[in-house]
Protein backbone atom coordinates (compact mmCIF):
# COMPACT_ATOMS: atom_id res chain seq x y z
CA UNK A 1 0.00 0.00 0.00
CA UNK A 2 1.45 3.14 -0.76
CA UNK A 3 1.49 6.52 1.85
CA UNK A 4 1.57 9.82 1.69
CA UNK A 5 5.88 10.82 1.71
CA UNK A 6 4.94 12.89 4.52
CA UNK A 7 1.57 13.75 6.00
CA UNK A 8 1.12 17.61 4.94
CA UNK A 9 1.26 16.16 1.14
CA UNK A 10 -0.09 13.36 -1.16
CA UNK A 11 2.35 14.29 -4.49
CA UNK A 12 4.60 11.90 -3.40
CA UNK A 13 3.85 8.32 -2.25
CA UNK A 14 6.09 5.88 -0.55
CA UNK A 15 5.42 1.85 -0.94
CA UNK A 16 7.96 -0.05 1.51
CA UNK A 17 8.80 -3.38 0.08
CA UNK A 18 11.28 -4.93 2.62
CA UNK A 19 14.41 -3.11 1.29
CA UNK A 20 13.33 -1.06 -1.71
CA UNK A 21 11.70 2.39 -1.37
CA UNK A 22 9.07 3.02 -4.49
CA UNK A 23 8.47 6.66 -4.78
CA UNK A 24 5.56 7.41 -7.14
CA UNK A 25 5.19 11.07 -8.23
CA UNK A 26 1.61 11.61 -8.06
CA UNK A 27 -0.08 14.29 -9.63
CA UNK A 28 -1.16 12.53 -12.64
CA UNK A 29 -3.77 15.23 -14.41
CA UNK A 30 -0.82 17.60 -14.15
CA UNK A 31 1.45 14.50 -15.94
CA UNK A 32 3.55 14.52 -12.71
CA UNK A 33 4.70 17.97 -13.19
CA UNK A 34 7.06 18.83 -10.15
CA UNK A 35 5.57 21.37 -7.56
CA UNK A 36 7.47 22.87 -4.86
CA UNK A 37 5.59 20.40 -2.33
CA UNK A 38 6.89 17.75 -4.89
CA UNK A 39 10.71 18.74 -5.10
CA UNK A 40 10.23 18.97 -0.84
CA UNK A 41 9.08 15.67 -0.41
CA UNK A 42 11.57 13.92 -2.73
CA UNK A 43 14.82 15.68 -1.20
CA UNK A 44 13.62 14.56 2.51
CA UNK A 45 13.04 11.08 0.99
CA UNK A 46 16.10 11.05 -0.97
CA UNK A 47 18.54 12.28 2.17
CA UNK A 48 16.84 10.35 4.49
CA UNK A 49 16.96 6.51 2.76
CA UNK A 50 20.38 7.25 1.78
CA UNK A 51 21.54 7.18 5.81
CA UNK A 52 19.01 4.49 6.50
CA UNK A 53 20.84 1.13 6.16
CA UNK A 54 17.70 -0.74 5.84
CA UNK A 55 16.97 0.73 2.36
CA UNK A 56 18.75 -0.45 -0.51
CA UNK A 57 17.01 0.04 -3.37
CA UNK A 58 15.25 2.89 -4.76
CA UNK A 59 13.02 3.03 -7.39
CA UNK A 60 10.92 6.18 -9.12
CA UNK A 61 7.70 6.36 -11.42
CA UNK A 62 4.97 8.07 -11.84
CA UNK A 63 1.28 7.30 -11.93
CA UNK A 64 -0.86 7.77 -14.57
CA UNK A 65 0.44 8.51 -18.59
CA UNK A 66 3.42 9.91 -17.47
CA UNK A 67 6.46 9.53 -15.50
CA UNK A 68 7.33 13.31 -15.22
CA UNK A 69 6.42 16.38 -17.69
CA UNK A 70 8.80 18.46 -16.25
CA UNK A 71 8.57 20.86 -13.49
CA UNK A 72 5.17 23.04 -13.02
CA UNK A 73 6.53 26.14 -15.17
CA UNK A 74 2.47 27.47 -14.61
CA UNK A 75 2.90 27.34 -10.67
CA UNK A 76 6.55 29.21 -10.25
CA UNK A 77 5.56 31.63 -12.67
CA UNK A 78 2.11 32.32 -11.16
CA UNK A 79 4.31 32.41 -7.84
CA UNK A 80 6.70 34.53 -9.40
CA UNK A 81 4.13 36.89 -10.58
CA UNK A 82 2.70 37.04 -6.94
CA UNK A 83 5.65 37.25 -4.81
CA UNK A 84 9.26 38.17 -6.53
CA UNK A 85 11.72 36.34 -8.45
CA UNK A 86 13.07 34.98 -5.15
CA UNK A 87 10.79 32.50 -4.93
CA UNK A 88 11.81 31.28 -8.48
CA UNK A 89 15.10 31.21 -7.32
CA UNK A 90 14.44 28.79 -4.13
CA UNK A 91 13.01 26.54 -6.10
CA UNK A 92 15.20 26.26 -8.67
CA UNK A 93 17.79 25.84 -5.94
CA UNK A 94 16.10 23.17 -4.60
CA UNK A 95 15.43 21.46 -7.58
CA UNK A 96 18.92 21.51 -8.51
CA UNK A 97 20.39 20.23 -5.37
CA UNK A 98 17.91 17.32 -5.45
CA UNK A 99 19.67 16.75 -9.08
CA UNK A 100 23.16 16.52 -7.47
CA UNK A 101 21.81 14.72 -4.60
CA UNK A 102 20.72 12.12 -7.28
CA UNK A 103 23.74 11.50 -9.18
CA UNK A 104 25.87 11.76 -6.57
CA UNK A 105 23.64 9.23 -4.65
CA UNK A 106 25.77 6.21 -2.83
CA UNK A 107 22.33 3.32 -3.50
CA UNK A 108 21.21 2.79 -7.00
CA UNK A 109 17.92 4.24 -8.39
CA UNK A 110 15.77 2.58 -11.14
CA UNK A 111 13.72 5.10 -12.78
CA UNK A 112 11.36 3.37 -14.54
CA UNK A 113 10.21 5.84 -17.53
CA UNK A 114 6.85 5.12 -19.10
CA UNK A 115 5.04 7.79 -20.50
CA UNK A 116 6.15 11.30 -21.10
CA UNK A 117 9.75 12.37 -19.60
CA UNK A 118 10.36 16.10 -20.16
CA UNK A 119 12.27 18.43 -18.59
CA UNK A 120 12.29 18.46 -14.31
CA UNK A 121 11.60 14.58 -15.37
CA UNK A 122 14.95 14.18 -16.64
CA UNK A 123 16.77 15.78 -14.39
CA UNK A 124 15.03 13.60 -11.38
CA UNK A 125 15.55 10.09 -13.76
CA UNK A 126 18.70 10.67 -15.98
CA UNK A 127 20.89 11.29 -13.38
CA UNK A 128 20.64 8.13 -11.36
CA UNK A 129 22.12 4.63 -12.10
CA UNK A 130 19.61 3.05 -13.98
CA UNK A 131 16.67 4.50 -16.70
CA UNK A 132 14.18 1.92 -17.96
CA UNK A 133 12.55 2.96 -21.09
CA UNK A 134 9.63 1.27 -22.86
CA UNK A 135 7.79 1.30 -25.88
CA UNK A 136 5.84 3.84 -24.99
CA UNK A 137 7.90 6.52 -23.38
CA UNK A 138 8.48 9.81 -24.99
CA UNK A 139 11.76 12.19 -23.80
CA UNK A 140 11.83 15.63 -24.80
CA UNK A 141 14.10 18.75 -23.66
CA UNK A 142 11.25 21.23 -25.37
CA UNK A 143 12.56 24.34 -23.48
CA UNK A 144 13.91 26.19 -26.53
CA UNK A 145 9.98 26.47 -27.30
CA UNK A 146 9.24 27.70 -23.68
CA UNK A 147 11.84 30.48 -23.97
CA UNK A 148 13.89 28.31 -21.34
CA UNK A 149 16.97 26.29 -21.45
CA UNK A 150 17.45 22.57 -21.24
CA UNK A 151 18.56 22.53 -17.32
CA UNK A 152 18.16 20.31 -14.22
CA UNK A 153 21.70 18.92 -15.27
CA UNK A 154 20.92 18.83 -18.87
CA UNK A 155 24.49 20.80 -20.10
CA UNK A 156 26.18 17.77 -18.19
CA UNK A 157 24.07 14.74 -19.89
CA UNK A 158 23.53 15.99 -23.35
CA UNK A 159 26.62 17.33 -24.08
CA UNK A 160 27.96 13.49 -23.30
CA UNK A 161 25.84 12.46 -25.99
CA UNK A 162 27.30 10.91 -28.84
CA UNK A 163 28.89 13.66 -30.83
CA UNK A 164 26.51 16.25 -31.56
CA UNK A 165 23.35 14.80 -30.71
CA UNK A 166 23.11 16.50 -27.79
CA UNK A 167 22.95 19.91 -29.01
CA UNK A 168 20.21 18.90 -31.52
CA UNK A 169 18.10 17.01 -28.72
CA UNK A 170 18.75 20.22 -26.52
CA UNK A 171 17.56 22.59 -29.17
CA UNK A 172 15.41 21.48 -31.38
CA UNK A 173 13.08 19.90 -28.74
CA UNK A 174 13.23 16.95 -30.45
CA UNK A 175 11.17 14.08 -29.25
CA UNK A 176 12.86 10.70 -28.68
CA UNK A 177 11.42 6.95 -28.02
CA UNK A 178 11.98 4.36 -25.84
CA UNK A 179 14.51 2.51 -28.37
CA UNK A 180 16.15 6.00 -28.92
CA UNK A 181 17.03 6.35 -25.40
CA UNK A 182 18.41 3.06 -24.96
CA UNK A 183 20.92 4.12 -28.08
CA UNK A 184 22.00 7.01 -27.27
CA UNK A 185 22.53 6.40 -23.71
CA UNK A 186 20.06 8.70 -22.36
CA UNK A 187 18.31 4.72 -20.82
CA UNK A 188 19.89 1.58 -19.49
CA UNK A 189 17.56 -0.69 -20.42
CA UNK A 190 14.49 -1.33 -22.62
CA UNK A 191 11.87 -3.31 -21.42
CA UNK A 192 8.53 -4.00 -23.23
CA UNK A 193 5.35 -2.27 -21.51
CA UNK A 194 3.85 -5.48 -20.30
CA UNK A 195 7.07 -6.97 -18.48
CA UNK A 196 7.08 -4.05 -16.34
CA UNK A 197 5.50 -4.99 -13.38
CA UNK A 198 7.30 -7.97 -13.34
CA UNK A 199 10.38 -6.21 -13.56
CA UNK A 200 8.85 -3.97 -10.42
CA UNK A 201 8.12 -7.02 -8.17
CA UNK A 202 11.45 -8.58 -9.04
CA UNK A 203 12.84 -5.22 -7.94
CA UNK A 204 10.76 -5.22 -4.73
CA UNK A 205 12.77 -8.96 -3.84
CA UNK A 206 16.26 -7.33 -3.65
CA UNK A 207 18.04 -7.08 -0.11
CA UNK A 208 21.16 -5.47 -2.24
CA UNK A 209 22.66 -2.06 -2.68
CA UNK A 210 25.24 -3.89 -5.41
CA UNK A 211 24.76 -2.28 -8.61
CA UNK A 212 25.77 -5.26 -10.72
CA UNK A 213 22.94 -7.80 -9.05
CA UNK A 214 20.47 -4.88 -9.69
CA UNK A 215 21.47 -4.98 -13.42
CA UNK A 216 21.81 -8.29 -13.74
CA UNK A 217 17.92 -8.64 -12.45
CA UNK A 218 17.09 -5.75 -14.90
CA UNK A 219 18.92 -7.60 -18.04
CA UNK A 220 16.46 -10.40 -17.31
CA UNK A 221 13.53 -8.38 -18.21
CA UNK A 222 15.08 -6.00 -20.91
CA UNK A 223 16.49 -6.62 -24.62
CA UNK A 224 17.87 -4.27 -27.54
CA UNK A 225 15.77 -2.81 -29.24
CA UNK A 226 16.31 -1.37 -32.82
CA UNK A 227 16.10 1.87 -34.27
CA UNK A 228 13.13 3.12 -36.48
CA UNK A 229 14.22 3.68 -40.21
CA UNK A 230 13.28 7.47 -39.59
CA UNK A 231 15.65 8.29 -36.43
CA UNK A 232 17.96 10.64 -36.67
CA UNK A 233 20.34 8.32 -35.08
CA UNK A 234 20.48 6.47 -38.48
CA UNK A 235 21.93 9.79 -39.74
CA UNK A 236 24.20 10.57 -37.27
CA UNK A 237 26.83 11.98 -39.42
CA UNK A 238 24.53 14.37 -40.72
CA UNK A 239 23.90 15.69 -37.24
CA UNK A 240 27.15 15.81 -36.80
CA UNK A 241 27.84 17.80 -39.92
CA UNK A 242 24.87 20.46 -38.37
CA UNK A 243 25.11 20.75 -34.81
CA UNK A 244 28.99 21.17 -34.55
CA UNK A 245 28.92 24.51 -36.39
CA UNK A 246 29.77 27.28 -34.37
CA UNK A 247 26.48 29.23 -34.24
CA UNK A 248 23.25 28.58 -34.06
CA UNK A 249 22.68 30.81 -37.31
CA UNK A 250 25.15 28.41 -39.10
CA UNK A 251 23.09 25.12 -37.59
CA UNK A 252 19.87 26.30 -39.50
CA UNK A 253 22.29 27.34 -42.76
CA UNK A 254 23.57 23.80 -43.21
CA UNK A 255 20.41 21.69 -42.09
CA UNK A 256 18.74 24.10 -44.92
CA UNK A 257 21.71 22.62 -47.07
CA UNK A 258 20.95 19.30 -46.64
CA UNK A 259 17.39 19.55 -46.37
CA UNK A 260 16.76 18.98 -50.03
CA UNK A 261 19.10 16.12 -50.56
CA UNK A 262 17.41 13.96 -48.35
CA UNK A 263 13.85 12.33 -47.36
CA UNK A 264 14.75 12.59 -43.93
CA UNK A 265 11.47 14.19 -42.17
CA UNK A 266 13.54 14.86 -39.26
CA UNK A 267 15.90 17.46 -40.60
CA UNK A 268 12.48 19.49 -41.90
CA UNK A 269 11.01 19.13 -38.34
CA UNK A 270 14.54 20.18 -36.67
CA UNK A 271 14.65 23.57 -39.02
CA UNK A 272 10.92 24.39 -38.47
CA UNK A 273 11.77 23.67 -34.61
CA UNK A 274 14.80 25.89 -34.44
CA UNK A 275 13.05 28.58 -36.46
CA UNK A 276 9.69 28.46 -33.69
CA UNK A 277 12.04 28.44 -30.91
CA UNK A 278 13.28 31.86 -28.66
CA UNK A 279 16.55 33.07 -30.20
CA UNK A 280 17.73 34.04 -27.05
CA UNK A 281 17.13 30.39 -25.83
CA UNK A 282 18.51 28.66 -28.42
CA UNK A 283 21.51 31.31 -27.91
CA UNK A 284 22.28 30.19 -24.47
CA UNK A 285 21.34 26.82 -24.67
CA UNK A 286 23.79 26.00 -27.64
CA UNK A 287 26.61 28.18 -25.32
CA UNK A 288 25.42 25.88 -22.01
CA UNK A 289 25.68 22.65 -23.66
CA UNK A 290 29.10 23.30 -25.32
CA UNK A 291 30.41 24.42 -22.04
CA UNK A 292 28.83 21.68 -20.11
CA UNK A 293 31.24 19.21 -21.73
CA UNK A 294 34.15 20.30 -19.93
CA UNK A 295 32.60 20.84 -16.68
CA UNK A 296 31.84 18.05 -13.73
CA UNK A 297 28.15 17.72 -13.09
CA UNK A 298 28.08 19.97 -10.12
CA UNK A 299 29.57 22.91 -12.58
CA UNK A 300 26.74 22.09 -14.55
CA UNK A 301 23.95 22.65 -12.36
CA UNK A 302 26.16 25.47 -10.33
CA UNK A 303 26.05 27.23 -14.41
CA UNK A 304 22.51 26.48 -15.22
CA UNK A 305 21.47 27.82 -11.42
CA UNK A 306 22.82 31.22 -12.70
CA UNK A 307 21.29 30.81 -16.06
CA UNK A 308 17.48 30.15 -14.42
CA UNK A 309 17.79 33.12 -12.25
CA UNK A 310 18.65 35.43 -15.01
CA UNK A 311 15.86 34.48 -16.64
CA UNK A 312 12.97 34.44 -13.58
CA UNK A 313 13.93 37.88 -12.96
CA UNK A 314 14.11 38.86 -16.73
CA UNK A 315 17.67 40.34 -16.53
CA UNK A 316 18.19 40.39 -20.03
CA UNK A 317 14.57 38.82 -21.63
CA UNK A 318 11.65 37.74 -20.83
CA UNK A 319 10.98 35.37 -23.12
CA UNK A 320 10.46 32.92 -20.49
CA UNK A 321 7.41 34.29 -19.14
CA UNK A 322 6.45 35.12 -22.98
CA UNK A 323 6.58 31.65 -23.45
CA UNK A 324 5.19 29.97 -20.60
CA UNK A 325 2.13 32.39 -21.21
CA UNK A 326 1.85 31.48 -25.18
CA UNK A 327 2.41 27.83 -24.96
CA UNK A 328 1.26 27.10 -21.09
CA UNK A 329 -1.13 29.49 -19.56
CA UNK A 330 -3.33 31.52 -22.95
CA UNK A 331 -2.55 28.71 -25.06
CA UNK A 332 -2.29 30.96 -28.33
CA UNK A 333 1.12 28.97 -29.33
CA UNK A 334 1.74 32.61 -30.72
CA UNK A 335 5.01 33.89 -28.61
CA UNK A 336 6.43 37.45 -29.03
CA UNK A 337 9.95 36.63 -28.59
CA UNK A 338 12.05 39.77 -27.71
CA UNK A 339 14.88 40.50 -29.50
CA UNK A 340 12.66 38.37 -32.45
CA UNK A 341 15.52 37.69 -34.33
CA UNK A 342 18.85 35.27 -33.84
CA UNK A 343 21.42 38.32 -35.07
CA UNK A 344 19.70 40.46 -32.43
CA UNK A 345 20.47 38.16 -29.77
CA UNK A 346 24.66 39.45 -29.47
CA UNK A 347 27.20 37.43 -27.89
CA UNK A 348 27.77 39.67 -25.01
CA UNK A 349 24.29 39.78 -23.98
CA UNK A 350 24.80 35.53 -24.51
CA UNK A 351 27.84 35.91 -21.66
CA UNK A 352 25.87 37.62 -19.30
CA UNK A 353 23.75 34.65 -18.83
CA UNK A 354 26.75 32.84 -16.84
CA UNK A 355 27.71 35.66 -14.58
CA UNK A 356 26.42 36.29 -10.88
CA UNK A 357 23.69 37.63 -10.30
CA UNK A 358 23.97 41.75 -9.55
CA UNK A 359 21.70 41.56 -6.08
CA UNK A 360 22.18 41.25 -2.76
CA UNK A 361 20.15 39.13 -1.90
CA UNK A 362 21.13 36.31 -4.21
CA UNK A 363 23.99 33.57 -3.46
CA UNK A 364 25.14 31.15 -6.26
CA UNK A 365 24.37 27.08 -6.20
CA UNK A 366 26.30 25.93 -2.81
CA UNK A 367 26.40 21.78 -3.06
CA UNK A 368 27.46 19.65 -0.43
CA UNK A 369 30.56 17.59 -0.98
CA UNK A 370 30.16 14.41 -1.89
CA UNK A 371 31.66 11.49 -3.09
CA UNK A 372 31.45 11.30 -7.25
CA UNK A 373 30.63 7.81 -8.22
CA UNK A 374 31.59 8.43 -12.14
CA UNK A 375 27.92 7.57 -14.01
CA UNK A 376 28.45 7.74 -17.60
CA UNK A 377 26.24 8.50 -20.60
CA UNK A 378 27.02 5.19 -22.51
CA UNK A 379 25.51 4.76 -26.16
CA UNK A 380 24.67 1.47 -27.01
CA UNK A 381 24.92 2.78 -31.23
Amino acid sequence: MASPASADSDQVLVEANGSTRTLILNRPRQLNALSSAMVTELMKCFTSYEEDNAVKLLIVKGNGRAFCAGGDVVEVAQSINKGGWKYGADFFRTEYLLNYIIATYRKPQVSLLTGIVMGGGAGLSIHGRFRVATENTVFAMPDTLLGLFPDTGASYFLSRLPGFYGEYVGLTGARLDGMEMVACGLATHFVHLNRMSLLEESLKKVDTSDPFSICGIIDQFSHRPSLKGSSALNRLEIVNKCFSKRTVEEIISALEQEAPSLADEWVTVAVQSLRKASPTSLKISLASIREGRLQTVGQCLRQEYRMICHVIRGDFSRDGFEGGRAILIDKDRNPKWMPPSLGQVHDGVVEKYFSKVDDPHWEDLSLPARLYHGRRIVPRL
